[in-house]
């Protein structure tokens, strides 16, 4: 008897610890997204929708601050709530963040995911650069994300990303609520591949190779093996003397077909082969908005 009571006396009183203690922390979702200048983004915010063109509520951004090779401020950056202006022109020096007049998918991405799991925080971090490839040839053309490509500091994209993951996850309270925050690995959403499309037909051909190594790098430094990998297809916008943009487009596309069929935890948008284009390169505000969607719907399928 004495036992029995002594067991709901230390019931009792160990409840409102644990409750307590329940309370101190949440889970997030978290996605990543990358790339070259589709990720980057090149909406603008005055084409936005008004359901769009505001501070979206629970979905927090770690924008890492865009920067070519050897540049020791790239991928610095801070927590902040997603708003319009974390497309190109998007700067960040650790401390504050220069916000653009343009978006990329991450509003319209966020929005669609916000619908799916209307009762979760989201959390995202992005970091990409316009014009980079995945290959160590391309960085004295464009900067490259080849994990063992070394210059002068040794530093470029994939430095950067990993330095955007590092202080990002550093942080233990994303949202400021006085709540630990556990984040949780949930995506890559990955666009790029048109300079790898331009310089020659060889380093086209080892875009699949170059592929599969970086998402995968990418997946271990986020701890996660079979994390979901959605994959923005490129297109090209015939917006050339000479017809193709991208020399090597097709070379390209079939590198990121051939990789989502063989990842059993990846996927594939084929949509941006319909929108149109604001210039040679880069898609339309209502491009943006649409691939964001696409995506988020992708990934969810993937976490399902």
């Amino acid at each position: 008897m004495k036992n029995i009571k002594f067991y709901f006396i230390t019931v009792l009183f160990l409840l409102p610890i644990i409750l307590f203690a329940q309370k101190k922390s949440e889970t997030i979702r978290l996605f990543y997204l990358g790339g070259q200048s589709n990720m980057d983004g090149y909406g603008y915010n005055k084409d936005l929708p008004k359901s769009l063109n505001k501070p979206l509520k629970d979905v927090w951004i770690f924008h890492g601050n865009p920067a070519p090779d050897e540049n020791k401020n790239g991928g610095t950056g801070i927590w902040e709530e997603l708003k319009p202006g974390h497309g190109e022109g998007f700067s960040s020096d650790g401390k504050k963040n220069k916000l653009s007049n343009r978006f990329g998918i991450e509003l319209s991405f966020a929005q669609k995911l916000k619908e799916l799991y209307p009762n979760e925080k989201i959390a995202i971090i992005k970091y990409s650069r316009g014009g980079s490839s995945i290959d160590s040839l391309a960085a004295r053309h464009f900067g490259s994300w080849e994990a063992d490509f070394v210059g002068t500091t040794g530093l470029n994209q994939y430095d950067y990303f990993l330095r955007s993951v590092r202080d990002a996850l550093a942080i233990k309270d994303i949202d400021g609520n006085g709540k630990e925050d556990i984040l949780v690995p949930s995506g890559i959403i990955w666009m790029q591949g048109e300079s790898d499309a331009v310089i020659d037909e060889e380093l086209a051909y080892r875009y699949y190779a170059n592929l599969k190594r970086l998402m995968d790098l990418m997946r271990a430094a986020l701890r996660t093996d079979n994390l979901p990998v959605v994959i923005g297809k490129i297109s090209d916008s015939w917006n050339n003397e000479e017809g193709k943009v991208w020399t090597y487009g097709e070379i390209i596309q079939y590198a990121q077909e051939k990789y989502v069929k063989k990842d059993n935890n990846a996927a594939i948008v084929r949509s941006t082969r319909y929108y149109k284009y604001s210039d040679p390169y880069h898609y339309d505000s209502a491009g943006y908005i649409d691939f964001g969607v696409q995506c988020a719907d992708a990934i969810n399928k993937m976490i399902k």
